[in-house]
Parts: C-alpha cells; sequence; structure tokens
C-alpha cells in the first residue's frame, strides 16, 4: 500500500485537503444553518445571523484581501489544495454570493415575520400610525439632523473618503432651476440605533429609511432622482516590518494605513442604477467582480442590538458561571496558594467562574505581601479587565511587575496600545513582543516568598484574559505550581523580554520551537501503536487544522489502524472518509450558545495516554509564526474531566456538524423518536453538579 507522501506527491491536491477560505466559507454556513433552526430561541436565531454577518465581514477584510492581492499579482503558485489565488478567489465569490442570497431570505421571510408575531417589528415609515410620525417628526430634529453630513461632490468638493463598514446612502441630486446634477453621499450614523424604536407598539425603523423619508431636509429645495445604499470593505490585515525600529510606532503607522485600505467589498442595494454604480466604482476605483449587488438589509451585524431587547423569553435561559472547590472555599492568597501546592487545578469557562477563579486570583497575589513579582501576557482583553488593574497595584506596591502586550492582535490593535501606556505611566514593565512574529500563549507567573525561598506558580489557559469573552468562549484554564512547568514559563518571559533562546524545553510544548515537532511525535507513536495491533486513538479539539504537514501525519495514524476524531470548529482542510486515506478519521464541528474555543490534544498508544492543552490551533501560523504555550495535563482526575468534555461535545445532537469525504457539512441528528442533546448543556448540568455534591460533604 502506497504511503500517504507517496499518494501526495502522486495524487490531486484537492482530493487531500480542503481550500482554507472555502472552508471559512462552509463555518459561516454553519452558523446560518442554526439561524433557520426553530428549535432555538428567536433571538438566539437572531444572533446566530448577526455572528455570520460578522464573520463574512472578518473573511473579506483579511482573507479575501490577501487572494485579490496574489490574483492581482499574477500568482500562479497553487495553494495546498490545489487551487491557484485566481481560482479560489472566484470560488469563494460564487459562495459568497449564495449565502448574501440565503442570509437574505432567513431574515426577510424567516426571522422578521417570526419577530413581528412576538410583537417586535422591523417596519417602514408606511406603518407608522400619525401619532408615531409625529414622535419620531421630533425625534429626527433633535438626536439624528444635529449629526448628519451631507456630502455633495462638484468643484472644490471631491469624492468623500468612505469609512471601511459604514454604512451610507448614495443620491443623484438635482437643482430644479439650474438643472444641475450631482453625486452626493449620507453617511448613517454609527452613534444611533441602527433600528430606531417608534410608539409603543413594538416598531423599529432601520435608520437608513429614516434618513431617505427625510433627505428632503437635507437637501432643501433639491429634487432627490435616486438614493442607494452601499457600504465599502477595506484591506484591514495589519503587517509590520521585521527591521522596525519603534514596534509600537509601526503598529499605529500600519493602522492609520489600513483605515485607507484597499477595498476588497462594495455591497450595493440590488435596485441601485447602473449609473450610480458606476459613480461608485469610479470614485472608489472599485472593479466590477468587487460590486455585491444584495438584495435585502445591508449589514447584518447590527441585528444584534434586536438580541439586547429585555424578552427573556425568546432567549436561552441566563447560565450563572458555578464557583468550583476549592475556589468557593478559598479567602485568602496564603489559601489559595496552599490549595495550588496541594494539587494542579483546572477551571472550564465559561461553566466555571472566571471572576472568583483567574481574577481573585490575580488581585489576592497583587495585593499579597508575600509576592514579589507578577508576569503575564495580554492578547485581547476587555475595557473591564481585571489584568492590568492588578499588574498596576502589583507595582504601586513595589512588586516587580511585567505585562507582554500583544499589539499586533487584530481588532484589538488600539485597546491594547491604550492598555500598554496606562501600564507603563504606573511602572509596570512592558514589551511589545516581535515585529513579525505575535506572542499568542496565554499565561502568568506568579513568584512568591514562602519559608526562607521562592516558590513560582502558574496559570496557563487556552483563551484569553478577557473578562467579557470568558462568559460566553469556552476555554480551560490550569494553575500549576509544577516548578519545571513553572521554570519553562520563567525561561519563555525571559525569552520574550531579554534578548536570547532558550536551551530547552523540560515540559512545555513551545512554538516556534517544539511544538509542531512534538505534537507529530505523539501522532507517531500512535501511528506505531496502530501498526502493532495495540490501542491507538487521537482525538484534537481545536478552533482550526489547516497545517498540511500536521494532516499529512493523520492520515498516516490514520491508514496504520488509528481512530482519529476531530472537533473543530471553524476551518478545516482535512478530508476525511477518503477511501485508503482518511477513512478511520471522524470531523466534527460544535456550535451553540457558547463559542467553542479550547485547543486539547489527547494521544493513546498502547497503554500510554498523554493529554496536552493550550494557546495553539493546528494551523501554519500557531505552529510557525506565533509563540505559543501547550501544557501536559498530568494529574489522572483533571484528564478525566478533560476527556469527559470531549465526549460530551461528540455526543452532541443539537447543535454539531460532521464533514464527509465531498468537503461537506451534514447537520449530526438525533437518532429517531430521540430528543437533541446539547453537549453544552451536559456540561452545564455536570457544574452544577459538581459545586452541589462539594456543598453536601
Amino acid at each position: 500500500m502506497a504511503t500517504v507522501r507517496a499518494r501526495k506527491r502522486a495524487g490531486a491536491a484537492g482530493d487531500r485537503l480542503i481550500n482554507r477560505e472555502l472552508s471559512f466559507l462552509d463555518y459561516d454556513a454553519r452558523l446560518l444553518a442554526l439561524a433557520h433552526d426553530p428549535d432555538f430561541p428567536l433571538l438566539e436565531r437572531v444572533f446566530f445571523l448577526r455572528v455570520f454577518a460578522e464573520m463574512l465581514d472578518e473573511f473579506f477584510m483579511i482573507r479575501i484581501a490577501g487572494l485579490t492581492g496574489a490574483a492581482a499579482a499574477g500568482v500562479t503558485q497553487r495553494l495546498p489544495d490545489g487551487m491557484t489565488p485566481k481560482q479560489a478567489l472566484a470560488e469563494a465569490r460564487r459562495r459568497a454570493a449564495e449565502l448574501y442570497a440565503e442570509s437574505a431570505r432567513t431574515w426577510r421571510d424567516e426571522l422578521c415575520p417570526a419577530l413581528a408575531e412576538q410583537g417586535i417589528h422591523i417596519g417602514s415609515m408606511d406603518s407608522l400610525n400619525a401619532e408615531e410620525a409625529a414622535q419620531l417628526d421630533e425625534a429626527f430634529d433633535r438626536d439624528i439632523f444635529p449629526v448628519l453630513t451631507p456630502l455633495a461632490v462638484g468643484p472644490g468638493q471631491p469624492f468623500p473618503y468612505i469609512s471601511p463598514l459604514s454604512i451610507s446612502l448614495a443620491l443623484f441630486v438635482a437643482d430644479p432651476e439650474s438643472g444641475e446634477e450631482r453625486f452626493a453621499r449620507v453617511k448613517v450614523p454609527e452613534g444611533l440605533p441602527r433600528f430606531y424604536p417608534v410608539g409603543r407598539r413594538g416598531r423599529f425603523i432601520p435608520l437608513e429609511e429614516v434618513l431617505q423619508h427625510y433627505l428632503p431636509r437635507l437637501f432643501p429645495g433639491m429634487e432627490i432622482l435616486e438614493a442607494s445604499l452601499f457600504r465599502v470593505t477595506r484591506d484591514a490585515d495589519v503587517e509590520v516590518s521585521d527591521e522596525v525600529d519603534d514596534l509600537l510606532e509601526a503598529v499605529e503607522l500600519e493602522l492609520r494605513r489600513a483605515r485607507f485600505g484597499e477595498v476588497t467589498r462594495l455591497e450595493v442595494s440590488k435596485s441601485m442604477s447602473k449609473a450610480m454604480r458606476e459613480r461608485l466604482q469610479h470614485g472608489l476605483d472599485v472593479a466590477d467582480d468587487l460590486v455585491y449587488p444584495l438584495d435585502g438589509l445591508i449589514d447584518m451585524v447590527d441585528i444584534g442590538e434586536l438580541v439586547k431587547l429585555d424578552r427573556p423569553d425568546l432567549k436561552n435561559e441566563p447560565w450563572l458561571p458555578v464557583v468550583r472547590p476549592p475556589w468557593n472555599t478559598v479567602d485568602t492568597a496564603a489559601e489559595q496558594f496552599a490549595a495550588i501546592r496541594a494539587g494542579d487545578l483546572i477551571v472550564h469557562h465559561p461553566y466555571d467562574s472566571f471572576a472568583n477563579s483567574f481574577e481573585a486570583y490575580l488581585a489576592r497575589a497583587a495585593s499579597d505581601p508575600d509576592v514579589i513579582a507578577i508576569k503575564s501576557t495580554v492578547y485581547r482583553t476587555s475595557d473591564d479587565t481585571p489584568l492590568v488593574p492588578a499588574l498596576i497595584e502589583a507595582a504601586e506596591r513595589g512588586k516587580q511587575s511585567v505585562c507582554l502586550v500583544e499589539i499586533k492582535a487584530r481588532g484589538d490593535e488600539r485597546r491594547n496600545i491604550e492598555w500598554s501606556r496606562a501600564l507603563e505611566q504606573a511602572g509596570v514593565h512592558v514589551v511589545y513582543g516581535f515585529p513579525q512574529m505575535k506572542i499568542h500563549a496565554k499565561t502568568t507567573l506568579v513568584v512568591r516568598r514562602e519559608a526562607g525561598r521562592l516558590r513560582r506558580y502558574v496559570h496557563l489557559g487556552t483563551g484569553n484574559y478577557n473578562a467579557v469573552t470568558a462568559r460566553t468562549y469556552e476555554d480551560f484554564g490550569l494553575f500549576t505550581a509544577d516548578e519545571d512547568t513553572a521554570a519553562d514559563v520563567a525561561d519563555l518571559f525571559n525569552y520574550l523580554t531579554g534578548f536570547g533562546r532558550p536551551a530547552r524545553w523540560r515540559k512545555l510544548l513551545v512554538a516556534p520551537f517544539t511544538l509542531k515537532q512534538r505534537l507529530i511525535e505523539e501522532i507517531r507513536l500512535v501511528r506505531d501503536a496502530a501498526k502493532e495491533g495495540k490501542k491507538a486513538r487521537i482525538r484534537i479539539k481545536v478552533n482550526g487544522l489547516t497545517h498540511v504537514e500536521v494532516i499529512d501525519e493523520l492520515y498516516e495514524a490514520a491508514e496504520a489502524g488509528a481512530q482519529v476524531d476531530l472537533l473543530v470548529r471553524g476551518v478545516c482542510s482535512l478530508r476525511p472518509g477518503t477511501p485508503a486515506l482518511s477513512e478511520r478519521i471522524r470531523v466534527r464541528s460544535v456550535l451553540g450558545r457558547f463559542l467553542e474555543h479550547s485547543r486539547v490534544f489527547a494521544f493513546e498508544a498502547g497503554d500510554r495516554s498523554t493529554l496536552f492543552m493550550g494557546s495553539a490551533d493546528l494551523m501554519p501560523r500557531n505552529l510557525d509564526h506565533r509563540v505559543e504555550l501547550v501544557t501536559p495535563v498530568e494529574d489522572p482526575p483533571l484528564q478525566a474531566e478533560i476527556v469527559a468534555t470531549l465526549d460530551a461535545l461528540w455526543a452532541d445532537t443539537a447543535s454539531s456538524f460532521e464533514l464527509d469525504e465531498a468537503g461537506a457539512w451534514q447537520r449530526v441528528r438525533p437518532k429517531k423518536e430521540e430528543r437533541p442533546r446539547s453537549g453544552q448543556q451536559v456540561l452545564m448540568r455536570r457544574a452544577r453538579r459538581r459545586v452541589s455534591l462539594a456543598r453536601s460533604r
């Protein structure tokens, strides 16, 4: 039997791999499928449609931008799946157009009528009665008109700058007296509700419709010949040269550049005239194949406003994270550090409280007189993060306080720059990492003086130190006082803040140094066990799987007889179920009320079982171009809990999908006469039960 590598050389790449960009659109399609599902509460369906729209925006800002650049440059080198950038771009546009049409139909024909049945009416100006129209007149004069700025194009008035992802009205306006016609643009204000509430009957009018109704107030004495909506998307990828002298300054410059990035998408109302479309394309320098005529609402991200309505009857029952042992009995810094010394501790967010575990841990460490140093990483954080105040308090108390701020974290660059300056002003040592390598590791090191010696405590997480997303993102966190692990984390911080390269890693798997090779070694051990007829199983949970080298190793393990089960939430380039290649590989994606975000790697080779968790997905950027941390989980009860989590998610029949040999995702359905089983609901019940049992002891 030929090996995987031999087939790789001989066979078509498309038979082995799924295109990354198209897989991203497949992920978006799965979110859209949940917006269709009547088994979900109505406003949760609206939420899924909002997330779908948000992900599609990201696709055009980042992924399409890269493909467009490669195609425009005439790059003919094939992608790992065998497509050229031009071919991938054409197929991505075709699929995006299909998703646009499906999302518009979902909103218009399913969600809007269902909302209306529940007293939430997304109406038009014609749907208002006299009292409501009078109320809107007053609101327009008071709240809307003062923030509007009509911009006409003419002598001394160039075509205006169009900010990314803002909705605008494009107009042809004529002067009845002179006959002069001009193009004009009115931006839909971003500081006002997109769905403007009117009256007491649950009426919400899209703000753009309000503006269209009152256009004569903006252009007095003029004739409005046409008014059509449009929105521009620009290349938002921030790239920093590896030769910059000041990384902070370079990122700030790139952020300013990105505001004026190349247009990657022009969305227009389907009813827009050809003349108007050509005027926009000329003013924005946009080619025909970047124009997307939409028959429906432009920018569905804003429907998230409706999710915030006070309608608990249309939402999931609120989830209140529990405080698991020992955090439910810990009151002092001495008690928490004693608990960690007694054995490794794990927390599973959002089932377990982030505030009462990591946040409380850090606050106690900052105020503990025996703690002499705190070092932490910041990738994405929130405005109400406890991490920054804790580091500032530690610095003010005379402790060594160090923070690695990744200012290149996409979408959070400005916020991280602001945090870094606040930290520096308080005396915290701030480090920004490397120009060409993001610091994606999630770890905090605490150094404490105990009984005449120094002891180090470590928190390692799969997710960001973000108090907001910790309530909706699923992630694991490990607290440990293991000396080898602590020494590895200390060496990592010295590498990030100093000048040198660690000679060895004792326990941790660290990218870009050892992580990829160690994971491949684990896969090969399972492969070899399968060849010998021993127990051989691989279970992996990640957000993305696109690294070709790792995929090939998984193919070889499966070909040797190992069972490979992969939970991949988002992008997946591996093609399961292919005869003589991946028949023993299964791939599933679990979506739901919480975003599955943790990364877990479990290997069984004969009598040997190993389990790891950490910050890295199985993608080239994570394994080869970022600093990532993955830690072994060695305590058997903690291993059992993580494995039980994998089992619960794999058994999900409520919101999971399975990838087939053809590269299509199929909804996993319960067996006949069985009710849908939600893996996340199972984990919520387990979390409550764990606390109840602890209280009864």
